[in-house]
This record gives structure tokens, sequence and C-alpha cells, in this order.
């Protein structure tokens, strides 16, 4: 089984959801600069982005964290046939019979 990373929480960001808010408010999020600088300079990927879920936490509110995913090379991925996973079978070619046209 994979091992559970650890959670990253991002320092120096806070969303809160306002439940009076209209609709298409999701909500508002908040960053405290010197904090949230220092976090997206320790954690920037080589592209120069950085990844951020909101969560719901087991409390009912939101937080912010790290997004840690990475998805899988392409030299170390698994061809779909070896990964068990079924392929879509080409096509059937039918043969051009022109004796059995009318014209």
């Amino acid at each position: 089984m994979s091992e559970k990373k650890e959670r990253v929480f991002a320092e120096g960001f806070s969303f809160k959801r306002n439940e009076s808010a209209p609709d298409y408010v999701v909500g508002r999020l908040s960053l405290k600069v010197d904090d949230a600088v220092a976090f997206i300079k320790k954690h920037a990927n080589t592209n120069g982005w950085v990844n951020l879920s909101i969560m719901y936490g087991r409390s009912g509110n939101p937080y912010v964290e790290l997004d840690t995913y990475e998805p899988a090379k392409q030299d170390d991925a698994v061809p779909a046939s070896k990964a068990g996973l079924k392929t879509k079978p080409a096509p059937a070619v039918e043969e051009d019979d022109d004796q059995d046209l009318p014209f």
C-alpha cells in the first residue's frame, strides 16, 4: 500500500465561507503576506507553481493545505495493457467486395 503523506498546512493563508453570502460567492481567501510569501518560496515546484487545496476539517471549518499530488512521469507510466486496463479494440476492417454491388 502507499505511504500516507504528512499534511502540510499553508502558512499565511486563511479561507472563510460566509453562509449568508450569495450563492455565487464561494468564500474569501486572506493572505498574511510575510508568512504566505515564505511558504510559497519554500514549496514552489520546478515550474514556479504552488498548488493549494481548500478543505473542510472535522470541525466543519475550511482550511488551506499544500497539494502535493504529482502525476506519474511518462517514463514510469505503465501501459494500459500491462496495468490490467481494458484497451479499446481496433475497428474491424471490411474487405472491399465489388462483386455484390448491383451497379
